[in-house]
């Protein structure tokens, strides 16, 4: 066997093996504001793993995507989380969210290269339904400046981290393994889709 196709199936089984039910939508009376806004973006598997595939994606496409892209989706989360918290019915929030995981996980493994704005556009409408689950779910004690304001800052971190992460460690030598990544969080994608 060779070593990529083992390193493709470990990266695919492990993404599989972890993706759960989305569990960030469900919290009841968390307090604070920055501190739960900053922890939030850690608490659901569906976020973590979306915001993994918009750093991969990001990397693959390079240039003005790398940081374009994730700005998009911080921008439109915090949209999204305004429309949550305002009280406006988003429909199919949860669907959307594990759909952002596949198609983003499509999106890296068949390399689409899309340019900056069209791959900006296709991360923020994702993002809009993130950020409208988290604005849904605000916290009753938290601020919602400070709340949202630590959510962006650690969406954004998590962004870049993994965004630079592909960059360094996964050259373009390295693009059957984020092509596998990209497969294996598609998967994760339609498994989080059948168990809503």
């Amino acid at each position: 066997m060779k070593r990529t196709t083992f390193i493709a199936g470990l990266i695919t089984l492990t993404t599989l093996l972890a993706a759960q039910p989305a569990t960030a939508h469900t919290l009841t009376g968390a307090l604070g504001g920055v501190s739960s806004g900053l922890a939030h973006p850690f608490l659901g598997i569906d976020h973590m793993l979306a915001m993994l595939a918009v750093g991969l994606w990001a990397a693959q496409l390079g240039g003005g995507a790398l940081w374009k892209v994730p700005l998009a989706f911080v921008g439109t989360m915090l949209i999204g989380a305004w429309l949550g918290l305002s009280g406006i019915y988003v429909p199919f929030t949860e669907a959307v969210i594990a759909a952002s995981v596949l198609v983003l996980g499509l999106a890296i493994s068949l390399q689409w290269r899309l340019v900056p704005l069209l791959a900006g556009l296709m991360v923020g409408t994702f993002a809009l339904f993130h950020g409208f689950a988290h604005g849904g779910e605000l916290p009753l004690a938290a601020s919602p400046v400070t709340y949202f304001a630590g959510c962006a800052v650690a969406t954004a971190t998590l962004l870049g981290l993994r965004a630079a992460a592909v960059c360094l460690l996964f050259a373009r030598a390295q693009t059957a393994l984020v092509r596998a990544g990209g497969a294996g969080l598609a998967g994760a994608g339609l498994w989080l889709l059948i168990a809503i």
